[in-house]
Order: C-alpha cells, then sequence, then structure tokens
C-alpha cells in the first residue's frame, strides 16, 4: 500500500472558500516558509492553528502577523507568556501534549502540515490521521518510527498525505501518470553535506560549528548534522518505502552536490525522470498545500544555463555508515527504525553540546540498537515506550 494517490489529487478543481491550514512547528524553517506562502494567497488559505515547542517569542511574533484562531506553544513553562501576550488580541492560547493533538483536531482545519523535527510529530499526526485530516508532511521522523503503523491508520482513515520534504515531493512529481508496476527504482538525491570530501580521521575531529555550514541549504541544527552524517537519507529512504509503497532495495540514494535535481524515479524501460529546481522548500510546501496542483511563483524560477554541470557521485558508506540504518531497520523491522531515531536524536544533541566526537553519532545509534528490546508488531504504547527506553541507554553511554 502508498500513502499518496497521484491521480486524483491532480483532478480536484479549487475550492471556492480558503483552506484552513494548522502549522505545527510554525517557528521553524519549514513553518515560516509555509506562513509566508499562506499569506501570500489569502485567497487560498488561511492559517487558523499555529503551534511551536519551546519559541513562544517567536510563535508571539507570528501569531501577531497572521491572527490564528488559536496559538499552541508545547512547553507548559512558556504558556503565561503566550496567554499574556495574545489573548487581549482575541486569539485563544493552549499550551502542552494534549492541547495540540487537540488543536490539529479542530472543526476549523482542513490539512496539517507537520513541520516539527523529530519524534515529537509523532503523536500530532496520528491525531490528525484519527480525525480525518489532510496532511503535509514534512515530519519524516513520523513514517520512521512508525511507518506500518500509520499506514494502517491511514487505510481507515479519509486523510491523505502530501509529501513536503524536498526529495519525496520530487518523487511524488515523477510518479504521476505513471504505472507504478514499471517503476524499477527510487533514486533520492543528497548533497554529501559539508563533510563530503573530508576523511574518517578528519571528521573524527570535526566541531558542530564544521558540520552546521551546509553548502546548499539553510536548515535547523538537528537536520543539518543529520545532513553531515546521511542519516537524513537513511531516514528519507525509510519515508519513501511507507509514502510510495516499494521495498527498500528499490530505493537508493546518490550524492548530488549541487542540489538542483531534488530526486529521481527510474523506470523498467531504461528512463529515469527528474525533478529540479532551485535549493528552496518554498515550491514542495506549495505543491503539498495545494494538494499536487502547482502554485504559481512558489519558488524562485531555475536557469539551466546557470547549472551547465551537473554531478552525481555513489555515496560512501565507510566514511558515512548511518546511511547503512536505513536498510538494517527495515530489515529487522519492528520498534527499530525507533530505536534508530531515538538514539540519534540523542547522540546529535549530544555532539551539538560538543560531549561527544562527530563518529562517535553512529557508534551510540548501533550500540542503542542492540541493547534495546526488540517488539516484532508495535502499537502505539510500544513506540512510546522503545522511545523511552531508548533515549536512556543512549544517554548512559555517552562519553
Amino acid at each position: 500500500m502508498f500513502l499518496v494517490n497521484f491521480v486524483a489529487e491532480i483532478q480536484k478543481t479549487m475550492v471556492e472558500t480558503p483552506k484552513n491550514i494548522a502549522v505545527i512547528g510554525a517557528t521553524g524553517s519549514i513553518g515560516t516558509q509555509t506562513l509566508e506562502i499562506i499569506d501570500s494567497h489569502p485567497e487560498l488559505y488561511r492559517a487558523t492553528v499555529i503551534a511551536a515547542g519551546r519559541r513562544v517569542d517567536d510563535l508571539i511574533a507570528l501569531a501577531r502577523k497572521h491572527r490564528p484562531a488559536l496559538a499552541v506553544i508545547a512547553d507548559v513553562n512558556k504558556y503565561s507568556v503566550l496567554r499574556d501576550a495574545l489573548e487581549p488580541l482575541g486569539i485563544r492560547t493552549a499550551a502542552g501534549d494534549q492541547a495540540l493533538c487537540d488543536a490539529v483536531c479542530r472543526d476549523d482545519v482542513d490539512m496539517v502540515v507537520t513541520a516539527t523535527v523529530g519524534y515529537s510529530g509523532l503523536a500530532p499526526t496520528i491525531a490528525a490521521i484519527n480525525a480525518g485530516k489532510d496532511i503535509a508532511l514534512a515530519n519524516k521522523e513520523t513514517l520512521v518510527v512508525a511507518g506500518r503503523y500509520i499506514t494502517d491508520l491511514l487505510s481507515k482513515s479519509k486523510s491523505r498525505v502530501y509529501p513536503v520534504d524536498s526529495e519525496h515531493s520530487a518523487i511524488y512529481q515523477c510518479l504521476v501518470g505513471e504505472d507504478r508496476e514499471k517503476v524499477k527504482k527510487l533514486i533520492i538525491t543528497a548533497s554529501g553535506g559539508p563533510f563530503r570530501k573530508w576523511s574518517v580521521e578528519q571528521m573524527a575531529h570535526a566541531k558542530a560549528s564544521d558540520a552546521l555550514k551546509h553548502p546548499n541549504w539553510s536548515m535547523g541544527a538537528k537536520i543539518t548534522i543529520d545532513s553531515a552524517t546521511m542519516m537524513n537519507k537513511a531516514f528519507e529512504i525509510i519515508e519513501a518505502k511507507w509514502l510510495f509503497g516499494f521495498d527498500v532495495d528499490k530505493i537508493e540514494a546518490v550524492v548530488h552536490p549541487q542540489s538542483i535535481v531534488h530526486s529521481m524515479v527510474e523506470f523498467t524501460d531504461g528512463a529515469i525522470k527528474a525533478q529540479l529546481g532551485l535549493p528552496d522548500m518554498k515550491l514542495p510546501i506549495a505543491y503539498a498545500l495545494d494538494e499536487g496542483r502547482r502554485l504559481p511563483g512558489a519558488e524562485k524560477p531555475l536557469s539551466i544555463s546557470d547549472y551547465a554541470t551537473l554531478t552525481f557521485e555513489r555515496p560512501d558508506t565507510d566514511r558515512f555508515p548511518c546511511l547503512t540504518l536505513a536498510r538494517e531497520a527495515m530489515h529487522r523491522g519492528g520498534n527499530s527504525a525507533c530505536v534508530i531515531n531515538a538514539a540519534n536524536e540523542i547522540a546529535v544533541a549530544a555532539f551539538l553540546e560538543g560531549r561527544i566526537g562527530f563518529n562517535d553519532i553512529y557508534s551510540v545509534i548501533v550500540r542503542t540498537l542492540d541493547k534495546i528490546s526488540y517488539i516484532a508488531d508495535p502499537v502505539y504504547e510500544d513506540f512510546v515506550a522503545t522511545n523511552n527506553e531508548a533515549r536512556i541507554f543512549a544517554e548512559s553511554i555517552l562519553y
């Protein structure tokens, strides 16, 4: 089963009233760009809910500008600041994880943009699916942690999923109108990150400031480190497996330093389709918001003459072993990917804090994966328990 219907979405007619959007993770890169698109097209969209984790001042500024019906802060310790700033303006406020899940289920929400980073995106996404809301999915960890569980939920819901990650949006666009039985391979591109030409020895001495210098994309710290380790590509392979319904052995990553080709699909006749664009997220965000239709002016135009040379390389898994964890997780199945994600979040945070070296990130993940109890057919409570257990163990072995 795959999560996106590639024909029905394209045939829809435009709605007469603006679509009500809940933006979860509104203060991050994807969230703020989503709000910019909404602001540019008030005839099409309205931000009815905006939510953030801890950045209350940024959330207040966004709420004052976009005037949602509700603003939610996950950190309950920041609630009084949010309430005092916004309730005099007639904007309702709430705080906490349950409030976040309740917010995406509101009657005045048509689509939920899940733009949070990490495990935190799982619970609100599940709530949105149970409420039958359409989802613009930017939180790859939802499908990494609980892909089979989410797939089963969607089979019983009217919710539709539209990928926001540039790589998965590219695959989505390449598959429109195609016979999926004729697909030979999905090819996910990777920039190679800041350490593409570094040796293992050089990376062992890398500082967080080195890893945060992404050559092409402007992203948050966690996802930028994931790019440097290529863990983000491992996660994207897993996400593609659940989004598009192809076996993990038919999905591969290729290094493309220019970040112009966002992903490709190879067919059984030898043809390869690719989606090209500048390294800017507004196009895939707009494509998801508009359910597979093209919104004019969503992204700066690409001039092919400015990129006369496009190069591709095989990824070096000896230098970037995190990439191998995609197939490891899928071949093990069960709660394995949940363990990998939890350990990675702990290890990345530790690296950013200077507590471990760059190459130790992989070691922490592997040691945690070998230690945590395997559950073959996890339910939601198992994911919660696995996530907690893996985090505790990963933290205990930091050095």
